[in-house]
This record gives C-alpha cells, sequence and structure tokens, in this order.
C-alpha cells in the first residue's frame, strides 16, 4: 500500500452549493478566464449573458431600446421589458435552474442560458445589483460574490417598465482583467444586426440596424474589393447575406438564436454545402467547392428550437434538427438556399455573371499555386530546413476535443538569441515559437505567389498550418514578438502586411497579438527576489518607489532587446503574466487603404504624417532613462 496515498472516505466526499461550485470551476460555465485582451476571455461572456437576457425580450416583442454603459472594470445595462416578475427578482439571479426559459411556450427560441447564465455573473462578481421595474413597482437585490447582501420590499416608482443590472466582475479570478471597447463594439454591433430595428446604446453612442445581416457585411467589407452587391435573403427563421471579394481566404459570420457561433457548426456546414451545390445546379458545371468559396463573405442566422451547442459558451451549434422531431438543420438550409439563391440569380443577371467570373478566376488562381506549392515542397526536401525554424507545441487548435487547444500560441520572433530564450522558458505543451531570420519581404500588392517563391513565408505559413485556409489554423494566438526598436517596429510591420495581404481572415478573427516586453528591470542588486518588470515610465518610477520607501537600494536594467532578455526571466512574460496587445481591426477599416498608406510608396500624406509625429531618437533615449 502506498502510505502517501490521500486519505479516502466519507469526509473526502464534498458537496458544493452552486454559487460555490461556479467560483471553483468557473471555466465549465464561461469558458475562459483571461484579462480581457481575447475576445473569447469569460468577462465578455459575462457582459453576453445580461444582454442576451433583454435581447429575448425584445423578440418576444417587448422593448426597443437597450441602454449599455461600460467602464474598464464595471458594466450597467438597462432594457425596458416586462422586467422579472418582482416575487422572483432574487431567485432569477440566484439560483440555478430557476428562469422563465424552460417553458418554451415563453421563450421558444431564446438566446440566454437556461437558468445559468445571470446565476454565473452574479456569483463570479465581487458586487451585482439587481432591480426590476414592473407596472409601477420596483424591487433591488444586491449581492456579493453571489451573496445576497441586501434585498429591498417592494416599491412604487415611476420608471418605465424593464431590468436594470450593474456588475463588477471579481478581480481574484479575472486577474488584472479590462474590458476591451473594440471588442465589445463588435459584440454590440452584432446584436443590432441581428434584430433588424432594436436600439442599443454603448457608452452614449447609438447602435442601429435597418437592413440586418447585409449592414453586418457591408460593415465588415471593403466596399471596392466586392465582386458584386450583397445578396440579401430572408425567410421565416433564416436570414443570409452573401457577396464574393478579391480576397484570398473565406470568412463567415454564423449565428443561431442572437449567439455568435464564432467555431461555427451543423448549420455552417450546411450553408457552405448548399451554396457550392446551388451554384453548380445553376451554371450546370461541377466547380471545385474551394473554387466556389475563395474569397467568399457570408453571414447566416438562424434561429431553432432547444438548440444544442457543443460547449457551455455556445460557440459552436451541434443540433441536427430544428425542432424536436422537425426537419433538420441540413435540409432546412439547403431547401432555402437552392430556392432562393436560384431565384435571385435568375433574376439577376448582371450578379450570376460576376459570380461565374470570380469562380472561374478562382479556379485559375488554384491552379497556379499547386504548381508553386509542388515547387516549394520539392525545395523543402532538397533543403531539409522546414523544421529549423518552428520548435513546435504538444497541443494544437485543431485538437477539436482537446480542452486546452484554446490556449495554443505561437511566438513569431527574430533571431536566435530571442528565439532561444522563448524556448528554454516556453510551456512546450501549447506554446510554440518560429523564428524568423531578418527582415520579411514587404509583400503589399504582391500576388500569393509570393508565398511560395518566399523561403520565410513559405515555411511560416505551412508551420501555421494556413495552407487550406484559416480552417486548419493550427494556434488560436499568433504572437508577434520583435524588439521595442525602429527595427522590431519593422518587423512586426512587414508580418501584419502579410497578414494582411494574404490572411485577413486570421486578423478579423482576433487571432494576431503583439507581445508587450518590458522595457526596464528595477531590483534590489542585493535580493534579487525584489524585481519589478516594468513596460512604461510610470511603472519604473513607481518600482523605483516601492524600494526607497523600504529603505532598499536599487538598479536598473534598460531592456534594448529580447535577446537581452534571459530564459529564466522570460518565463515572467509569457506564462501567467503575459500581456498581450490585440490587432484589431475596425470594422469600417479598409485593408486596401490602410496597408497603402503605410505600406505602399511614399505618398506626400504618409510624409506629412511622419514630419508631424517624428520624435528625435536622443530625446526618447533620455527620457526613457
Amino acid at each position: 500500500m502506498n502510505e502517501k496515498a490521500p486519505i479516502y472516505n466519507e469526509e473526502s466526499i464534498k458537496s458544493l452549493d452552486p454559487r460555490e461550485h461556479i467560483r471553483l470551476r468557473p471555466g465549465m460555465y464561461i469558458g475562459k478566464l483571461g484579462d480581457g485582451s481575447s475576445p473569447d476571455d469569460g468577462i465578455y461572456v459575462l457582459v453576453k449573458e445580461i444582454i442576451d437576457n433583454s435581447v429575448d425580450e425584445y423578440t418576444m416583442g417587448y422593448g426597443k431600446k437597450i441602454e449599455i454603459i461600460v467602464t474598464d472594470h464595471r458594466v450597467i445595462v438597462r432594457d425596458y421589458g416586462r422586467g422579472i416578475p418582482l416575487g422572483k427578482v432574487v431567485d432569477c439571479v440566484s439560483k440555478i435552474n430557476t428562469g422563465a426559459k424552460y417553458d418554451s411556450s415563453a421563450f421558444q427560441k431564446s438566446v440566454g442560458l437556461n437558468g445559468v447564465g445571470t446565476k454565473a455573473v452574479n456569483a463570479l462578481s465581487t458586487y451585482f445589483k439587481v432591480q426590476s421595474f414592473r407596472d409601477g413597482e420596483t424591487k433591488i437585490a444586491e449581492f456579493e460574490q453571489g451573496k445576497l447582501v441586501y434585498e429591498s420590499p417592494i416599491l412604487p416608482t415611476k420608471e418605465k417598465n424593464g431590468t436594470f443590472i450593474e456588475f463588477e466582475p471579481d478581480n481574484a479570478i479575472f486577474k488584472h482583467f479590462r474590458f476591451n471597447h473594440e471588442f465589445l463594439s463588435k459584440q454590440i454591433w452584432n446584436y443590432a444586426h441581428l434584430n433588424a430595428g432594436l436600439t442599443l446604446v454603448f457608452n452614449n453612442k447609438e447602435y442601429f440596424s435597418q437592413n440586418g445581416l447585409r449592414d453586418l457585411l457591408e460593415k465588415n467589407t471593403d466596399a471596392t474589393n466586392l465582386r458584386y452587391p450583397i445578396i440579401h435573403l430572408k425567410g421565416n427563421d433564416i436570414e443570409i447575406a452573401v457577396t464574393h471579394t478579391d480576397e484570398y481566404g473565406e470568412e463567415y459570420f454564423s449565428f443561431v438564436n442572437g449567439q455568435h457561433t464564432t467555431q461555427g457548426g451543423t448549420h455552417l456546414v450546411a450553408f457552405r454545402e448548399a451554396l457550392v451545390k446551388t451554384i453548380r445546379e445553376f451554371y450546370k458545371k461541377e466547380y471545385a467547392p474551394e473554387d466556389v468559396r475563395r474569397g467568399i463573405a457570408a453571414a447566416i442566422a438562424i434561429r431553432i428550437q432547444e438548440p444544442v451547442f457543443e460547449s457551455q459558451t455556445k460557440t459552436k451549434l451541434g443540433s441536427t434538427h430544428m425542432a424536436p422531431n422537425g426537419i433538420t438543420v441540413r435540409s432546412f438550409i439547403h431547401e432555402f438556399i437552392k430556392k432562393e439563391l436560384d431565384n435571385y440569380l435568375h433574376k439577376h443577371a448582371s450578379v450570376a455573371e460576376s459570380l461565374k467570373k470570380r469562380i472561374e478566376e478562382s479556379e485559375k488562381e488554384r491552379k497556379a499555386e499547386l504548381d508553386l506549392r509542388k515547387g516549394a515542397k520539392e525545395r523543402e526536401k532538397k533543403t531539409d530546413r522546414y523544421n529549423d525554424k518552428l520548435r513546435d507545441c504538444k497541443i494544437h487548435l485543431t485538437d477539436e476535443k482537446h480542452p486546452k487547444r484554446f490556449d495554443t500560441t505561437i511566438f513569431i520572433t527574430e533571431g536566435d538569441s530571442a528565439s532561444g530564450s522563448i524556448t528554454k522558458s516556453r510551456n512546450p505543451e501549447t506554446q510554440a515559437v518560429f523564428s524568423l531570420r531578418g527582415k520579411p519581404l514587404n509583400c503589399f500588392n504582391l500576388t500569393k505567389k509570393v508565398v511560395y517563391e518566399n523561403d520565410e513565408f513559405y515555411k511560416l505559413h505551412k508551420a501555421l498550418g494556413l495552407e487550406e485556409g484559416i480552417e486548419g489554423l493550427r494556434y488560436n494566438k499568433i504572437v508577434i514578438a520583435t524588439d521595442a526598436d525602429v527595427d522590431g517596429m519593422h518587423i512586426r510591420l512587414l508580418l501584419l502586411t502579410f497578414f494582411l495581404q494574404f490572411f485577413p481572415e486570421v486578423v478579423r478573427n482576433n487571432h494576431v497579438y503583439i507581445l508587450e516586453t518590458p522595457l526596464f528591470r528595477v531590483r534590489n542588486p542585493k535580493n534579487h527576489k525584489e524585481t519589478f518588470y516594468c513596460y512604461s515610465e510610470e511603472e519604473k518610477q513607481q518600482a523605483i518607489h516601492a524600494l526607497q520607501k523600504t529603505g532598499k537600494k536599487f538598479e536598473i536594467t534598460r531592456f534594448k532587446g529580447l535577446g537581452e532578455i534571459s530564459a529564466d526571466e522570460f518565463a515572467h512574460f509569457i506564462g501567467e503574466n503575459i500581456r498581450l496587445e490585440p490587432v484589431i481591426l475596425k470594422q469600417e477599416t479598409s485593408i486596401k487603404n490602410l496597408l497603402s498608406y503605410y505600406m505602399g510608396k511614399n505618398t506626400p500624406e504618409r510624409q506629412q504624417f511622419i514630419i508631424e509625429n517624428l520624435r528625435v531618437e536622443k530625446d526618447l533615449v533620455e527620457e526613457l532613462i
């Protein structure tokens, strides 16, 4: 018998109440925790769960306006729906498996989690307040970490019906968190586009859509890049918008009952199949699926009864049927597209001609790329230099059943010193390292041919798994890790140009980040445990003050490059304390114009920008030291 084995008896068996379970295992309820630097971090799921309930009221025909206020750490949501029944205000936000959404006659196609969402928000917040306004009466309840600390009696009110919720996520669970308002803006625009006629006011800015998914696609695509006007089709429980662009990849926005299914699911699979099938039948030609879908930008939203998702955070639809004992999701979407898209193309001959031209161009491009790919693979066999660029990890984003697949990260770095330090200090289970040799090519305005002819780009896109598009992406986060000097910034721009030029969907889907590394190290020379890593002049001064306050001496090291940071120190920056700056494309951003301005010919506008923002390097160095 192993004497060190833990004792296993009646006392080993513990029962947790739901609030304790949510706080002990938050990931089961809201997915990743995170600090807010990624759009799938749990703090955004908390916001979504509250807004979902307000949107459900709108879809039921109550309340046309939702007001949302978000600061760095606190959220307020006020809707004008029916308001929670006053006798159940406390239960609805604190008792698991309590809610109206079990009654399918009241919420047949609801968005929120049945009986869980608001309770999870409450349990994971240091402060949570709910107030319901209903038929001239109101009731308030306040909680801390899910525990009721104040409950008002039912009082008279002149406020309009609806619900007010205010909360602050628990900093002990979401360490160093901060809401990114750009992520929230995208989230709220989705609500507006999916609920045409609903007004959402986010931090005093109005979000409203008249044309639903057509507006969404217009907002997320460059108008100068479209090959034909957006096709917009609507039916009972389904809405579709589709067009083709000059870009290389495929971009989809898919939704179920208002939920943004970022990982797709059965509805998106059915849509992609139906699109190819309908187009083949319309043109009476067996086009390759990849040729039909290259450059596609599309949005699909469906509403189904009792949807089944593959995770608690509902990012992938698993349902096979539109309703219990009803038509399959696949048949429903196939029949709709076959009828409506075929009719549209027959009525709009110019669109049909433009679509055909784009497909045939894609066919030529794909065949040319196949030859280039063969040539690149032949060079790879001769040189056998692919593996020397990549230090891979064990788990990948493509491992669909692995719970850590979304933790996968690849660091793209320059030089042997920096890549060596990161490689030694990384977590080999989920973190990979790709080492660049010198500065990459400026690929602005070049064709995808360069990806196969340039060894650096070929090896990079193969390491990332992008040979067949974003579906093969092997890492959830692509982190550009370059020095914080002029050369490092230039390499960063060249890499961003590569992604935006050839794989813009990787950026749009929030997979690309910049690694923030410290500029200074401030420490007690006699006790290195008292070490502060500082990312700004302000943090440096705070560290100096902290040591001086206790009478300690200090020494300051200015890091000039990643190669100067030891492997032991790097462990601080790419582990739990990692600081990442997401690369965010605003919805109205034109990639073509953006790249032309920064990476094209030296225009007078760019020259003026440089002159106006120029800082003498000597002044910057003196300021930092």
